[in-house]
């Protein structure tokens, strides 16, 4: 038996293991008593697997404004951890590591965010107890990390609501608000691999948290030395109770609200949809309020049982063609008019409609927010919830990587389009915004109101919020959720084919119709990865690179100007300041737009391109695609090399 402390010295001192690496082992098992802690390591050491052992400890994972996301699964998996589960899919305990989300770090944020709900509750209503809504999807140890949360926030003095069952995350979100809960998380890692899971947390408006809560947030964290505490006394403790059925039916009627026109949806009763959750958590609402409201709906029988490993597919993320591949056979040998389908979440949406050839054909995220912005904005004009006299009041919202398109429309009606950073964290931070502008006569009871009444309030005092969006498959109708939500965009987009349907349009028919009064906008975006503590080195150096030494040409055209978020201070059209980000933009003097942005959830340097042509006739518009296209490959060729040649 080796001596895999002194190992572990010898290591560092090698350079084969980062000295941050030993210090956080030091502090991971003084933090504990577990012995598959122990056992691991010494597994880990004794095979060398030194890069394992750096992934697993370079860091603390680190608890940021969306909460925690890492691998529970090592690219290791120690015999510790794999106890007594099979050789093959999840083993019976989670990655050890600082750097792993597991019972550790689950602990450590859990307790962190219990005291922060203490110091600020107390603050407004000295002596209350906070509450805390937990929810969790179909992941690997998804349901193991929600049981475990609720205990520790109980045994440290928090009532909690749990979820009896994997639920998405939006319908977390409406739980916050429908329960006055001070504060919520769902432990997910949405579209990720199955070898991540997260803790993402939100605060009592049912949005993911924004400053200032944020920053206090995270360091009442990282204040938490390890996962052991003292529960508080017995008295003291928190009541858990279960979230079932009952709230299922309260968030299933409001999404039937989104619905604008009944008569389209009622007159077009043979539309076929194929749905797939893809092993995730959207069939339990979508499903049902869908077929409820007279849709013809087929399921993917491979795909609807909840798996955590995803095993009919390369990754569920309903952004990749090959997700939703199985849907289109079934839709295709069903004679089906529409796919939907959403990530293991719920909180994004990808879609495939028949084309004007009669063929399935897959929409990319911008597509699909456009089409959707579209109709609502022209329906509530027809409808004349929207008039001349409140329009000022109207608003879309979409991030600022998201397709010009939405901006140019909602401009051209007459709306308010507001430009946010990636993130719905802060499409939900400006919903929150809008709720707080209106009389305090109506913020009491707000919650309560129909959507009907909560729209003329908006329309009368504050900003009524149309729609929202961004191209990574996230979308939203009405801020009775504050984050993205797939089972509300089933439900919207369901409607929008129906409308095509009923003009006798197939889905690219439609975008046509808003191209040629809108422009035609191209986009493609792209990444790089680069995993672990190298990784994560190597996309620090490549931002730097991009800001210290921008391009000054990019296929051959000219880079005229470049806009650097990294500092703060670039104010929104409703003069709020974003805060600082690490992305850039570069635009192009041929009118194409690049924007680099490290990403904040997986270890990835995302790329968006970006290109437009206006005043196009029906008979331009096939030729101004492929040559868009075109231009944009050439452009994704180019910064491909050029990022490998800066990094090295």
């Amino acid at each position: 038996m080796i001596d895999w402390r002194e190992e572990v010295r010898h290591a560092v001192e090698r350079g084969e293991l980062l000295k941050a690496s030993l210090d956080n082992m030091n502090q991971f098992l003084a933090g504990s008593d577990n012995p598959l802690y122990e056992a691991s390591l010494e597994e880990l050491v004794e095979r060398k697997l030194w890069p394992e052992l750096n992934d697993r400890f370079f860091k603390t994972l680190t608890f940021g404004t969306g909460g925690l996301r890492g691998r529970t699964i090592g690219k290791a998996v120690t015999a510790a951890e794999r106890g007594q589960a099979g050789a093959d899919g999840c083993p019976q305990f989670p990655c050890v590591g600082t750097n792993a989300l597991n019972f550790y770090n689950v602990s450590r944020a859990t307790q962190g965010l219990v005291r922060y709900l203490k110091i600020h509750l107390g603050r407004k209503v000295p002596g209350s107890r906070p509450s805390f809504a937990v929810a969790h999807d179909t992941r690997y140890f998804s349901r193991a990390f929600a049981e475990f949360a609720a205990r520790v926030a109980s045994e440290n003095g928090c009532d909690v609501y749990l979820f009896a069952a994997a639920r998405s995350t939006p319908e977390l979100s409406f739980a916050v608000r429908q329960m006055n809960a001070t504060a919520g998380a769902v432990i997910t890692a949405s579209h990720n691999p199955p070898h991540d899971n997260g803790f993402k947390v939100y605060f009592s408006d049912g949005a993911q948290v924004v400053e200032p809560h944020a920053s206090g947030i995270i360091d009442a964290v990282n204040g938490v030395g390890n996962e052991v505490y003292t529960p508080v006394p017995e008295g003291e403790r928190g009541n858990v109770v279960a979230l079932g059925p009952e709230l299922d039916a309260i968030y299933q009627e409001r999404l039937r609200t989104l619905v604008l026109r009944p008569e389209i949806v009622s007159g077009q009763k043979d539309l076929k949809i194929v749905f797939t959750p893809i092993h995730g958590t959207g069939g339990v609402i979508s499903v049902p309020v869908l077929r409820g409201l007279g849709f013809q709906v087929l399921t993917v029988p491979e795909q609807e049982q909840p798996n955590g490993g995803f095993p009919t597919v390369k990754s569920p993320n309903p952004e990749n063609p090959e997700a939703l591949a199985m849907a289109m056979e079934l839709a295709d040998r069903e004679g089906a008019d529409l796919v939907l389908a959403t990530d293991p979440d719920a909180d994004r949406m990808g879609v495939a409609g028949r084309n004007r050839e009669g063929k399935m054909q897959l929409l990319t995220g911008n597509q699909i927010g456009s089409l959707i912005g579209y109709y609502r904005v022209h329906t509530l004009k027809e409808l004349g919830v929207l008039t001349s006299a409140n329009l000022s009041r109207a608003v879309l919202i979409k991030t600022l990587v998201t397709t010009d398109l939405q901006k140019v429309m909602a401009e051209a009606e007459g709306l308010r389009c507001v430009e946010t950073l990636t993130g719905f964290k802060y499409i939900g931070e400006k919903l929150g915004k809008y709720e707080q502008e209106l009389p305090l006569s109506a913020q009491q009871p707000y919650r309560s109101l129909t959507e009907e009444e909560t729209r003329r309030l908006r329309l009368e005092h504050s900003s009524y919020f149309v729609f929202g969006g961004e191209e990574s498959y996230g979308y939203s109708g009405a801020d009775f959720v504050r984050d993205k939500d797939a089972n509300g965009a089933v439900v919207m987009f369901a409607e929008v084919a129906a409308y095509g349907k009923s003009l006798g349009l197939s889905l690219d028919q439609l975008l046509d119709r808003v191209y040629l009064r809108y422009g035609y906008f191209s986009e493609r975006s792209g990444f790089l990865v680069f995993e672990g503590a190298e990784g994560a080195a190597k996309i620090r150096r490549l931002a730097e690179a991009y800001r210290q030494n921008p391009p000054v040409t990019l296929d051959g055209a000219r880079v005229r100007d470049t806009q650097d978020f990294s500092g703060g201070g670039i104010r929104d059209v409703e003069g709020d300041t974003l805060p600082a980000e690490h992305m850039l933009m570069f635009f192009l003097e041929d009118g194409r737009k690049v924007v680099v942005r490290p990403s904040g959830t997986e270890p990835k340097i995302k790329f968006y391109l970006f290109g437009r042509r206006a005043g196009l006739s029906e008979a331009d518009l096939p030729g101004a695609k492929a040559e868009l296209a075109t231009a944009l490959d050439r452009l994704w060729q180019e910064l491909q090399a050029d990022a490998h040649a800066r990094v090295g």
